[in-house]
């Protein structure tokens, strides 16, 4: 009889993770045990807020998974046993095997100037001894741990969803807009009038909540009374209806095609550690004149700065509610460049639903969207321009100036309360 075979070790990876802030199973009240990762978040409604909610879910996940899942010094989650060798020569290459090491996978992104061979060790050696290992057989060159990268969405969305007016795209030039999430439901009406464009997943689309919800932000219609323009969007989906976050290589697989489709800007509502590879990759894209929007985390205000909104050449932002104060969870400091509504926002579903959510995860998109009407195609020098461009719209929250809580200011409006169903 045939022996069954295991996945390989990324899909076990993402078997064993949660997906990205299901915002269909936001809570209408406080529950007993909290939705996790990212959704692990108080809804405030005490004023309390758990710190690192996210942190302790990976713990518990490595503790039940640590045949695929490992931690680097910090805690954060890696693939585990995967080296990542940033532009590695041949000569560092033929060490690696020397030592035990096997090629995993390779992928070459002409569109940023960046080759990526995935190595894995030999069973029984840790991920953190492998990394030293194959640092001290080539200290000249780049390596890094596999990371995993979670959607930014908070628990406490409730039934009603303040709708900002600056939402809606305006009728115009139609956009190239890009997003780095989970799979799209382009048959939903928000998303009617869109040119969705996928890649991932070998061709399959796989519809998600989350990518759902923040795409009809970024480029849909929900429900603002306006018409918007045709947009396409460019939807990257890196986890595949797998329940799992996306890894440091499928980010940066996914951001050399956006590269490749000359979009502009780019939205990525998801969080994690820093990464070597995701850094190099940021900058590469902003070099060639992409603007780049992140969810800057729902860790709270003491948590360390979360990337990739952390790194200077991408625009952060936090979310505020209808009182325009900003979420007790949200996280805080100089990687807040703006702040937008994020507080019970009417969202599409998969399936043709709506419904309501939180979390900096939504207030990026609003962002990216009126970045996108300054500048819809990549176009190099262009992108700091914006930036500008939009500090300038920004309507000051906090202190005089920038601050570490509001950033520039509030970017989109939020008037009245609306009903949080189908738009009328």
């Amino acid at each position: 009889m045939a022996s069954a075979q295991r996945a390989p070790p990324v899909e076990r990876v993402r078997q064993a993770l949660p997906v990205p802030a299901r915002v269909h199973e936001l809570p209408s009240r406080r529950p007993d045990v909290l939705p996790l990762p990212q959704a692990a978040v108080d809804n405030a409604a005490n004023g309390v807020v758990r710190s690192a909610p996210t942190r302790l879910e990976f713990r518990r996940l490595v503790r039940a998974h640590r045949n695929v899942i490992d931690t680097d010094r910090t805690g954060a989650p890696v693939v585990r046993s995967e080296i990542v060798a940033i532009d590695p020569s041949a000569g560092s290459l033929q060490r690696a095997q020397s030592a035990g090491f096997t090629i995993a996978r390779e992928s070459v992104l002409d569109e940023l100037g960046v080759r990526v061979v995935v190595l894995r060790a030999r069973d029984g050696v840790g991920t953190r001894a492998a990394l030293r290992r194959i640092q001290r057989l080539d200290p000249d060159g780049q390596y890094e741990y596999n990371h995993l990268y979670l959607g930014s969405a908070s628990s406490g969305g409730g039934g009603q969803a303040p709708v900002s007016s600056t939402v809606a795209r305006a009728a115009g030039t139609p956009g190239r807009i890009g997003l780095v999430d989970s799979g799209v439901d382009g048959s939903h009406p928000a998303l009617a009038g869109v040119q969705l464009h996928t890649w991932g997943c070998g061709g399959r689309r796989r519809p998600d909540h989350h990518g759902t919800a923040v795409a009809s932000l970024l480029a849909g219609d929900t429900g603002t009374g306006t018409i918007p323009a045709q947009a396409m969007l460019f939807a990257a989906d890196i986890y595949c209806g797998q329940p799992a976050g996306g890894t440091a290589t499928g980010l940066a697989e996914a951001m050399a095609w956006l590269a490749g489709e000359r979009v502009g800007v780019i939205n990525l509502s998801l969080v994690g550690p820093h990464n070597r590879l995701l850094e190099r990759v940021v900058r590469a894209m902003h070099g060639r004149g992409h603007v780049l929007v992140a969810a800057v985390g729902n860790d709270g205000p003491a948590a360390p700065p979360l990337y990739p909104a952390a790194y200077p050449e991408v625009i952060g932002v936090t979310a505020v509610d209808a009182r325009l104060n900003v979420l007790p969870e949200a996280g805080r400091g100089p990687q807040v460049d703006f702040a937008a509504p994020g507080a019970d926002l009417r969202v599409a579903m998969p399936g043709g639903g709506w419904t309501a959510a939180r979390g900096t995860s939504f207030a990026a998109p609003i962002v990216a969207r009126l970045a996108a009407q300054l500048m819809p195609a990549a176009s190099g020098g262009r992108n700091d321009a914006v930036r500008s461009a939009l500090a300038e719209q920004a309507r000051n929250l906090g202190s005089p100036g920038r601050d570490n809580t509001f950033g520039h200011g509030l970017l989109g409006t939020v008037p009245g309360v609306a009903q949080a169903d189908a738009p009328q």
